[in-house]
């Protein structure tokens, strides 16, 4: 199957207030957010309609470019709004939506105090991130070169482009060697979480969770946590050691792309997806489109 470039696409993208062809959806080559990585996004889902979590994502993009020391020139309201008619303008109901905001090109530098502030957002149709079948059965995972930075060295906090260089690089070397992707650890040595995904561990019906105090805390991941609570499971978060791996009979991992997909491996650990890691995956499922409601 070819692959349609991202930039070569009929539809529409909000830019700055107001939408764009597709294929004119541009900027200059001296952007500061290319040069320097200083921009932020989301990435969100529509089901049936109904984009999942929108104001949560909106509201964590605006924390984020105030992290990376910039106001997006909009309100979160507006954004909501813009991000809803850019599906509608599309004709999308089931897609996966790009908001992104970034420093301009009027000033190039490590400094760029006057660069105003854009923003975008675009839709398109996406299937799940992993095969139904290949979910099922769990995917497998190595582990990753790179480590999540201490918050003392990075702003782990926001959703910053510049922080996925990393995990770009690292799933590259995973699927190089026949993996669907990498389990990363922070500064420390914890387990942290995989490229673009949060991850959860099962041991005696008991559902652990590295603490989220250098990476971020997602809103999947949280969502995931909410239908584990009201099935009656205890969920413990805290600081997990790459050896205790061991010890664990379940594992999955939670994203806007991933959604919920139990794992079969993590580099010599192997695990069995299970009741637990099964039954959540397809709640989770039933939930996004409304089959399931949340208490």
């Amino acid at each position: 199957m070819s692959l349609v470039p991202m930039d070569d696409r009929d539809g529409w993208i909000w830019l700055d207030g107001q939408f764009t062809p597709w294929r004119e959806a541009k900027v200059h080559v001296l952007t500061h957010g290319l040069h320097y990585g200083s921009a932020v996004f989301e990435g969100e889902r529509m089901y049936g309609g109904e984009i999942f979590k929108l104001t949560e994502h909106t509201e964590r993009l605006f924390k984020s470019a105030e992290i990376l020391d910039f106001s997006i020139p909009f309100t979160v309201a507006q954004i909501d709004e813009a991000s809803k008619a850019t599906c509608e303008k599309n004709g999308l109901d089931d897609c996966y939506i790009r908001p992104i905001a970034w420093r301009g090109s009027e000033q190039m530098g490590v400094s760029a105090q006057s660069s105003k502030i854009h923003i975008a957002i675009a839709a398109w149709e996406w299937p799940s991130y992993f095969k139904p079948e290949e979910k099922a059965k769990g995917i497998h995972l190595t582990w990753a070169k790179y480590k999540r930075p201490s918050p003392e060295t990075a702003p782990t906090a926001s959703k910053a482009a510049g922080l996925y260089m990393i995990c770009t690089l690292s799933k590259h070397a995973a699927e190089r060697e026949g993996f669907a992707d990498a389990m990363m650890l922070d500064w420390r040595g914890y387990v942290a979480e995989a490229t673009g995904a949060n991850v959860f561990f099962i041991r005696d019906g008991v559902i652990h969770t590295p603490i989220p105090d250098c990476f971020l805390d997602g809103i999947t991941r949280r969502a995931a946590m909410e239908l584990a609570q009201q099935k009656g499971f205890e969920i413990v978060e805290r600081h997990i050691k790459p050896d205790e791996l061991a010890g664990f009979s379940e594992c999955f991992i939670t994203g806007t792309a991933a959604e919920v997909t139990p794992v079969a491996q993590i580099g010599e650990y192997r695990f069995t997806p299970g009741n637990i890691s099964l039954a959540l995956m397809d709640d989770f499922a039933k939930m996004v489109r409304r089959q399931l409601q949340p208490a």
